[in-house]
């Protein structure tokens, strides 16, 4: 397991805390099964689709849970009753969760199963105070010192 040492880029950046979690995920990510497949496609410049293949699983099987920045999605098969001898079985049926990092603005929206896909929706929601905004430079002769005007 690799370690990295993020103090050179933490001297010079302000409210990148979040990177070093980052990357532990990563890494986890890198050695976890990635069972169930699945896609993550980007539809237009704000709004996200992942897309799992779940063939066997009916929605109540399935558990979607959005928490702050992560998104986790939980399969639980359920044991069959009767015991069935299966000559070839392709159909993966085990339990599975699945865990998405997501950014600060990436909201999920919803939640589609559609001929054995799960389609999760995201949208990106960038708030107002996130926005880029003009700052207006003061063009009076007066200088604002500690919140009193003072004419020059």
């Amino acid at each position: 397991m690799r370690t990295y040492d993020f103090s050179p880029l933490m001297r010079s950046t302000v409210g990148f805390d979040r990177i070093e979690q980052l990357f532990r995920g990563l890494e986890r990510a890198s050695t976890e099964n990635s069972y169930p497949p699945y896609n993550i496609v980007r539809k237009d410049a704000d709004n996200y689709r992942i897309t799992m293949a779940v063939a066997g699983f009916d929605e109540d099987q399935i558990e979607i849970v959005s928490n702050q920045n992560s998104l986790k999605v939980t399969g639980k098969s359920t044991e069959e009753k009767d015991k069935v001898e299966y000559l070839h079985r392709g159909l993966a049926a085990r339990s599975f969760t699945q865990t998405f990092e997501l950014a600060e603005t990436i909201k999920v929206t919803g939640a589609s199963m559609e001929n054995g896909l799960l389609h999760i929706d995201l949208v990106r929601e960038i708030p107002e105070e996130l926005k880029p905004r003009t700052i207006e430079i003061n063009k009076s002769k007066d200088k604002l010192i500690e919140n009193q005007t003072v004419a020059a």
